[in-house]
């Protein structure tokens, strides 16, 4: 999106993240509840931190582990996205990343440089025990993985967190309130006149001037899921980071990029998630579920799903 003296950007989950509000008075209001919350998830959620609540259940061997309140949030999340696509969102993907080589931040992976996974002459998957694996008791407030599994939750905490984050935000700072960490972006509150314009692209990270679209968003959440972007070598070929649960490898995918509106950034990280897997059958479930989507093919070429707009798209 444009910037402006109403946004301000932060170190979230890895890259940089943006806030933006209505009020420009409110934004520092905004930014330190935006924070917060960052710190909060990234304890409880990240894969990449020996001390998070989710390294201590992949670490229990199929024992319940207590949680707080956002990781059983999360892990709930999870499961729903598992429940929705079919098992194509799956949770228990964790060892498959690991064996791939995405065994710690992508910024120390490289993006694309070296061989993360140790120099093997070849990888050898790693298994997927299948979301059915995973116990959530809210009672309790325990989570389980049974048969050796581990989570990764990378496909839904941070869409999740856009969407408390931009909630917790625009409350507290009285306004209206963008929240964007990487392709994940959340709106609460009353947007501006016109929307808020956002340039949708591959990457995140690319300027302006980047082949993409212009669009104007006024609530719920917008995600972006890429093969392009989260790349790196390994002794069998190119990886990336989205793993097809059938076989354990990174998706051998018709789109490069699918970028989805919907009600909340969670429910459009789902389903951008999901058609990277699923291939060619995705613009007929994305159209099913009514859910404007722009997917960009490995051949360039962009489909509009949905009723996301045609216009303006310079690729």
């Amino acid at each position: 999106m444009r910037q402006s003296e109403e946004c301000a950007t932060l170190e979230a989950f890895g890259s940089s993240a943006l806030v933006a509000v209505t009020d420009a008075a409110a934004l520092g209001t905004a930014r330190t509840v935006v924070e917060r919350m960052v710190t909060e998830f990234d304890a409880a959620c990240s894969r990449f931190r020996d001390d998070s609540e989710l390294s201590a259940v992949n670490a229990a061997g199929g024992a319940p582990v207590e949680v707080g309140p956002v990781l059983l949030e999360a892990v709930t999340a999870a499961l729903r996205a598992a429940r929705l696509t079919d098992g194509d969102v799956d949770p228990t993907v964790g060892q498959a990343l690991i064996s791939l080589g995405y065994d710690r931040d992508f910024a120390l992976i490289g993006g694309g440089g070296g061989s993360p996974g140790g120099g093997a002459s070849s990888v050898v998957l790693g298994s997927i025990p299948g979301w059915r694996t995973v116990t959530v008791d809210s009672a309790r407030r325990t989570v389980r993985v049974a048969g050796g599994g581990r989570l990764d939750l990378g496909a839904t905490a941070k869409a999740l967190a856009a969407d408390r984050a931009a909630e917790a935000a625009s409350t507290a700072a009285g306004c209206g309130v963008l929240v964007s960490f990487g392709g994940d972006l959340a709106i609460a509150g009353a947007a501006p006149m016109d929307g808020w314009r956002i340039r949708v692209t591959d990457d995140h990270r690319s300027g302006f001037d980047a082949p993409g679209q212009w669009i104007s968003l006024s609530s719920g959440g917008l995600a972006t899921s890429s093969t392009s972007v989260r790349r790196w070598q390994t002794p069998s070929g190119t990886a990336h980071h989205l793993v097809d649960p059938l076989t354990g490898r990174s998706a051998d995918s018709v789109w490069r990029t699918v970028s989805v509106c919907a009600a909340t950034c969670l429910d459009a990280n789902i389903a951008s998630t999901a058609s990277i897997i699923r291939g060619e059958s995705a613009p007929a479930w994305l159209e099913e579920q009514q859910l404007p989507s722009r997917l960009v093919g490995t051949d360039g070429v962009a489909r509009h799903i949905a009723g996301w707009p045609a216009e303006g798209d310079d690729l």
